[in-house]
């Protein structure tokens, strides 16, 4: 199986639907990638090749198999697949998996690549049979783009208006039966005539801590890192419950021991290393924290209005909904009302403060 890269360049750094100031520095725990932390090749050698070497998902696994086994007695191409769920789960590399499993190879782009026709044209009309196309972000495809992919998906036809104004005409191309793994973290802002042209539509979820822990240990070994279980069930526990983020924690971790000249890593070296980045034992980093703290000292707590912490924070609003709260609501330390923002008692007690205390 290999792996192509196809389309234009994408945009490099955070997608658009997690916007972030321009001037704001990379945050350990995102859990979307960061190119210019994170070399691809090193990325792509913590990546399992086959489902039996994919921990967790148990569910969509199960799933997959089922439909890889019965493609592969048919000799057809596996239905359309789309996968949704936060960043840092896994759907790229699930979509690496599937051609390894089906023997084929996986083309990879990603929707803001496909600015213009000719993009999604050049692509479709070079697959070969049976092979996967992955669409990372396909929630921001044009319209143009959609309306190409729609007979091409349903009909494996390509159609083509050749001209202008009353010279236009429409060919039509036969394409080779393909897959297409759409991989989005927004599932609701799919069209519906695309996301009604998927055959399996899954859900990847946060992983529980066995999973995470059996993650960091599997890492670990590839990265040829001494660790004691005590040390990956920290790294675990802080990781949010992300496999991306818990490569990384485990990178840092790495760096700290090899400069300190540790041979085995335990859980008080792990620590010790991500609490030079800030990162608590619940994942919690400065950006976290500072507007729990800016929520419980300037305003008693709560309920206060998502502008005016932004303001107060020197952070934009969209920032703040899509990338810090996001975690903090998962844990329960902070909570939407109609009125506005509120930590809870849980987020209270974490940061050492009593409950109900004002500021």
């Amino acid at each position: 199986m290999a792996i192509v890269s196809s389309g234009s360049p994408a945009p490099r750094g955070r997608p658009s639907h997690e916007p972030r100031r321009p001037d704001a520095p990379p945050r350990l725990v995102d859990p979307t990638p960061v190119p210019e932390g994170v070399a691809p090749a090193r990325e792509d050698g913590l990546r399992p090749r086959r489902l039996a070497d994919y921990i967790g998902q148990s569910e969509l696994k199960q799933v997959l198999a089922i439909a890889v086994e019965a493609t592969r007695a048919r000799q057809e191409a596996l239905d359309h697949v789309l996968l949704y769920g936060p960043p840092g789960l896994g759907k790229t590399t699930m979509a690496l998996v599937l051609a390894e499993e089906l023997g084929v190879r996986c083309r990879i782009t990603s929707a803001p690549a496909l600015e213009r026709p000719r993009d999604i044209v050049g692509l479709l009309v070079n697959l070969q049979p049976h092979e996967l196309l992955f669409i990372d972000e396909i929630h921001r495809l044009n319209r143009v783009a959609e309306e190409i992919l729609y007979p091409a998906m349903e009909d494996f036809r390509l159609d083509l208006t050749v001209g202008k104004g009353t010279t236009a005409r429409t060919r039509s191309l036969e394409l080779p039966p393909f897959t297409l793994v759409g991989a989005t973290t927004r599932a609701g802002s799919l069209s519906s005539p695309l996301r009604d042209r998927f055959g399996l539509i899954q859900r990847l979820e946060f992983y529980g801590l066995d999973d995470l822990q059996a993650i960091v240990e599997r890492a670990a070994g590839l990265l040829q890192i001494a660790l004691e279980a005590d040390a990956a069930l920290e790294v675990a526990r802080r990781c949010r419950g992300t496999p991306r983020i818990a490569n990384r924690l485990l990178r840092r971790v790495r760096d700290v021991a090899s400069v300190r000249g540790h041979g085995r890593i335990g859980a008080s070296l792990v620590a010790e290393a991500l609490s030079l980045h800030r990162v608590d034992d619940r994942g919690l980093d400065a950006s976290d924290r500072r507007l729990l703290t800016l929520m419980l000292e300037g305003y008693g707590g709560g309920p206060v209005g998502l502008d005016t912490l932004a303001a107060g924070l020197g952070e934009d609003s969209a920032t703040l909904e899509a990338v810090v709260e996001p975690y903090l609501l998962q844990l329960g330390f902070l909570q939407r009302t109609p009125r506005g923002r509120i930590v809870t008692p849980a987020g209270r007690r974490h940061l050492g403060w009593p409950a109900g205390a004002a500021a």
